[in-house]
């Protein structure tokens, strides 16, 4: 019996994931661990092994698409066996939904076997189809009109006054997309909707009459295809990765829903030097087996100070505060992808060794695309410490992780003069520490309190190993 592959569901707030490569194809033997393909949501990656033997008998879609969760992706069975019950609905005719139930059409298609002049036929399902539209096909002219729309169709519908009763679907099933409404949009030429109809080509800026774009106007049509002056001359536009959107949004959300005020001071870092030193000969003679870091001193430091100031280990939610009794310690973590603040979860529990493993743990998955999504939600913890010291960054102003209340962020060392015990000066390494809080929940003078206890804790920070 054919088994269909869904898309997991990594994590609660996961709600959909994008296919990075799929690692077989229709046709391919398969065996229980294979991998099938490779799939990542915002801040992490992950692979679908087999759970089965047998044949794909189809794949529903490409690579780089989106796909929901719990969504049908491919079906491994038998040859001869029909999978067309499993076919998401753009695939299996059905004209009034998209694919996967409501990925975009024109970013998705189906795999049933070999393509022959434009009809997909199964490979032994005994689906045929000739509404397919293949990677890369723009409108046609034999497409339905009045046929449904997709939702983002009908946004851009909206926004172009666009009718889309009188709109020919392209999409699978007849579908209205994005691009038909694109070429609906504006006046065409003769010429034009005759080179439109023949396949690959869209409206670019009209040079004709009010606009009206003509055969030599027409371009060579691409998913996300812009049209600006001097692009693909002067310029490239190129779509933001899934994370960078996520990061975006949040960064924007952060800043336009909070009163965020940032307070900046040095501590003398000379205590956790000597610390350090301390724990890297402990490490060489087999004490201890973590290697602690200046980083992790100073998030120890940070949750101390957290334990003598609760408000501050908060969440602000506009008319009330939410303060926790335990500190879930949010580090930034730089990676290919984009940033990533996973989440220690009880780090006040820990002591120096098991939290310097735990970050280390944590920043690695991190930069694997391994670590827990849940994990990595701004809400999972209850501040963040921001370390841009390794980059020589000096002072900086950090952007809270709504609805944390606060963020430090931590910048390299830097020598500067102190008076000493003899009345002299003397030059002493200071660590700049940036404390950015939201004004609504904390403020002024406690928010400079804390920032002072977090440097105190710094600099008589006491470890034993």
């Amino acid at each position: 019996m054919a088994q269909v592959v869904i898309m997991p569901k990594q994590g609660q707030s996961v709600e959909s994931c994008i296919v990075s490569e799929f690692k077989k194809k229709v046709g391919d033997s398969v065996k229980v661990g294979d991998i099938l393909f490779g799939y990542e949501t915002d801040k992490a990656t992950f692979e679908e092994e087999s759970q089965v033997e047998g044949t794909v008998l189809a794949i529903f879609y490409k690579d780089g698409d989106e796909i929901p969760v719990l969504s049908n992706v491919m079906v491994i069975g038998q040859p001869g066996e029909s999978f067309a019950e499993f076919a998401p609905s753009a695939a299996s005719n059905d004209a009034g939904k998209g694919a996967a139930g409501g990925t975009e059409p024109s970013e998705t298609h189906a795999t049933f076997g070999t393509v022959r002049g434009g009809t997909v036929s199964a490979a032994n399902g005994g689906v045929e189809r000739s509404e397919t539209v293949s990677e890369g096909s723009s409108p046609s002219a034999a497409a339905i009109p009045g046929a449904p729309a997709s939702p983002r169709a009908r946004k851009l519908a909206e926004e172009k006054g666009v009718n889309l009763d009188t709109v020919a679907g392209s999409g699978p099933g007849g579908r209205i997309i994005e691009r038909d409404v694109l070429a609906a949009a504006v006046p065409l030429t003769g010429l034009a909707k005759a080179k439109m109809a023949e396949g690959g080509l869209v409206a670019g800026a009209g040079s004709g009459l009010a606009g009206t774009v003509k055969g030599g106007d027409l371009k060579t049509w691409k998913p996300n295809h812009t049209d600006i002056p001097g692009e693909g001359t002067e310029f490239e536009t190129v779509k933001m990765s899934n994370m960078r959107k996520l990061i975006a949004k949040s960064m924007y959300n952060s800043l336009q829903n909070s009163a965020q005020l940032t307070h900046m001071l040095g501590a003398d870092a000379r205590k956790i030097q000597a610390l350090r030193k301390k724990a890297k000969k402990a490490l060489e003679e087999g004490k201890i087996d973590a290697n602690i870091t200046i980083n992790d001193f100073v998030c120890f430091a940070v949750i101390k100070a957290l334990q003598k100031f609760p408000n501050v280990n908060s969440h602000c939610l506009g008319d009330a505060m939410r303060l926790f009794k335990a500190v879930n310690l949010g580090c930034a973590v730089d990676t290919e992808r984009g940033l990533m603040v996973p989440v220690i979860k009880g780090a006040d529990a820990l002591d120096i060794i098991s939290l310097s493993k735990e970050l280390k743990k944590a920043a690695d998955a991190c930069k694997k695309g391994s670590f827990n999504p849940d994990l990595l939600a701004a809400e999972a913890g209850s501040f963040t410490v921001s370390n841009l010291g390794g980059y020589g960054v000096e002072w900086f102003t950090p952007i809270i992780n709504v609805p944390q209340s606060a963020i430090l962020g931590v910048g390299t060392l830097v020598p500067r003069p102190k008076l000493n015990a003899e009345g002299q000066y003397e030059f002493v390494p200071y660590l700049g520490l940036s404390l950015t809080y939201d004004h609504r929940a904390i403020d002024g003078g406690e928010a400079t309190r804390f920032l002072k206890q977090v440097a105190t804790e710094i600099e008589t920070l006491e470890v034993e190993f």
